[in-house]
């Protein structure tokens, strides 16, 4: 005979307050649509960090960008920008130059083969974002992209550091 164990009930109150429910809502969706980009970044040996990286770099190419204020202008902060760009610079895909009239800064630049790479991924991962979004209309995505600028737009400027 099997016996079932009795669950303790379960609260009809799943949420401390609707901000928690959304926090939390945002957070298992990142998680859900992070697994497929991860696995699409995967097939070209590429974190969604290091891919951003790129897609910065080319949009100031054929200027360097300072390693700072790359760091600054990442989606999500890089612990390390620096380890970052060792490893594109390894595969040929990133260039850095140390200036000349200040030597603690460093320029980064993509290559062509980084350019290269980009644009054969760029269908792809169209194909990958209509995967995670492409259910939504084209309305309900212009909702969506407005509510989630005014989510972080008080924090945007503010520093995020725990004390």
């Amino acid at each position: 005979m099997i016996r079932s164990r009795s669950r303790p009930p379960v609260s009809t109150r799943r949420f401390d307050s609707p901000e928690q429910e959304v926090y939390l809502g945002l957070w298992r969706t990142y998680d859900r649509l992070r697994a497929i980009e991860a696995a699409f970044f995967a097939e070209y040996s590429l974190t969604a960090q290091q891919y951003n990286v790129l897609r910065i770099l080319k949009a100031e190419r054929p200027a360097t960008v300072p390693t700072l204020l790359l760091a600054e202008r990442l989606i999500s902060r890089a612990p390390d920008i620096t380890r970052m760009l060792d490893a594109l610079e390894q595969r040929g895909l990133v260039t850095r130059t140390r200036s000349t009239t200040d030597r603690r800064s460093v320029g980064a630049g993509i290559t062509s083969k980084g350019v290269a790479l980009l644009d054969q991924m760029a269908e792809p991962l169209r194909a990958c974002h209509a995967r995670q979004l492409g259910h939504l209309s084209g309305a309900d995505l212009k909702t969506l992209s407005r509510l989630l600028r005014e989510a972080r737009l008080p924090h945007e400027t503010e520093s995020t550091e725990w004390r």
